[in-house]
């Protein structure tokens, strides 16, 4: 992959997740650009460049998660001021994209508070926009300017593969759970990893009364005696996969554990977790590091995993205008090899 002329690249880091910006600046080689976001009495923000961005490629890095609404505001007015900064081109990088399940009116008089947001992004100034694991893929049709929806799906699978390694599982005896219908098309887009090292695919079916509330019906594909991975895009109050992981231990499974690509892990999401991994319902859950996890929401049992080289190679081939698919294509043989010589010594 080639590299970025460091002169013309400029990345931004705002108070979301400081941390993975950080870590992104550091593979790329560059150094955060600074940028100050100054909050009057009121709650009114400021946001500025202590840098000169004129006719400069800009990466803002922001995800938009708890308090949702300052951060995509912050976001919103960092776009206004590098726009009216005379810069070249704003890339807006959304690890976590608030208000993404908003993509539909789901009952009569609601909104579609993912255009809505789609539309504000578009209007403060950016150019292109970088999410990372959108919670529907249609979202992406919100926007009129390009839109990249990088995937996880390698993180996660890497993360499988470990798993089955470090805890010497049976790949044989290893299954993909989907903990919805919704969620097979991810379940599939790891299984193309991890092939190998899992045998099949189960679902959970479930039906949910009202929000933040699910309830398991059945459970579709023999899972028996199986250790289960289960795979989500976010966990929120957890219920929903606390329910999936509770269902696969009744329905026979021996292990459960538990992937997500954005931990939100609100309300007493830390507590219900780490309640089911003490009783040995849940092994283990596995995130990633899109939404910065702070102190009170860790518990016993939880693993972050981290994102930085996926947006970092994103970047670069962005950046230099090469197929994104490479950077995918290129992962994988490395993934392939790895199983394929774990499966020898075996």
């Amino acid at each position: 992959m080639a590299k970025i002329n460091k002169d013309e690249i400029m990345i931004f880091g705002l108070t979301s997740n400081q941390p993975l910006t950080e870590k992104i600046c550091k593979i790329i080689g560059v150094k955060q650009s600074k940028m100050i976001t100054t909050k009057f009495l009121d709650g009114e923000m400021l946001v500025q460049s202590m840098d000169s961005v004129r006719n400069k490629e800009v990466y803002i890095i922001q995800s938009t998660s708890q308090p949702v609404n300052e951060n995509l505001m912050e976001l919103l007015i960092a776009c206004d001021a590098l726009k009216r900064a005379s810069v070249k081109k704003i890339n807006v990088v959304i690890p976590y994209f608030g208000y993404a399940r908003q993509d539909r009116k789901a009952k009569g008089r609601q909104p579609i508070s993912a255009k809505l947001v789609s539309t504000l992004i578009e209007t403060a100034g950016a150019h292109r926009v970088i999410v990372v694991d959108l919670h529907s893929s249609q979202t992406m049709g919100f926007f009129d300017i390009p839109v990249d929806n990088f995937s996880t799906a390698q993180t996660l699978a890497n993360e499988v593969i470990n798993t089955i390694i470090t805890d010497k599982l049976d790949p044989e005896k290893c299954i993909l759970v989907s903990p919805d219908h919704g969620g097979l098309k991810r379940v599939h887009d790891i299984e193309k990893y991890t092939v190998g090292m899992t045998k099949g695919i189960a679902v959970v079916a479930k039906r949910r009364p009202e929000p933040n509330k699910a309830e398991v019906e059945f459970v579709l594909g023999d899972i028996k005696d199986k250790v289960c991975f289960i795979v989500d895009d976010m966990i929120d109050t957890g219920g929903t996969i606390l329910n999936a992981a509770k269902a696969l231990k009744e329905y026979g499974a021996t292990k459960v554990y538990i992937l997500a690509c954005h931990g939100l892990f609100n309300g007493t999401a830390p507590a219900k977790m780490a309640d089911f991994v003490k009783r040995g319902i849940v092994e283990g859950v596995i995130v990633t590091d899109t939404i910065k996890i702070e102190e009170e929401r860790l518990f016993e049992g939880l693993k972050v995993i981290s994102v930085d080289q996926l947006i970092a190679d994103m970047i670069i081939a962005s950046y230099n205008s090469e197929s994104l698919s490479g950077v995918y294509a290129s992962k994988q043989e490395q993934i392939t090899e790895r199983i394929q010589n774990y499966l020898k010594k075996g």
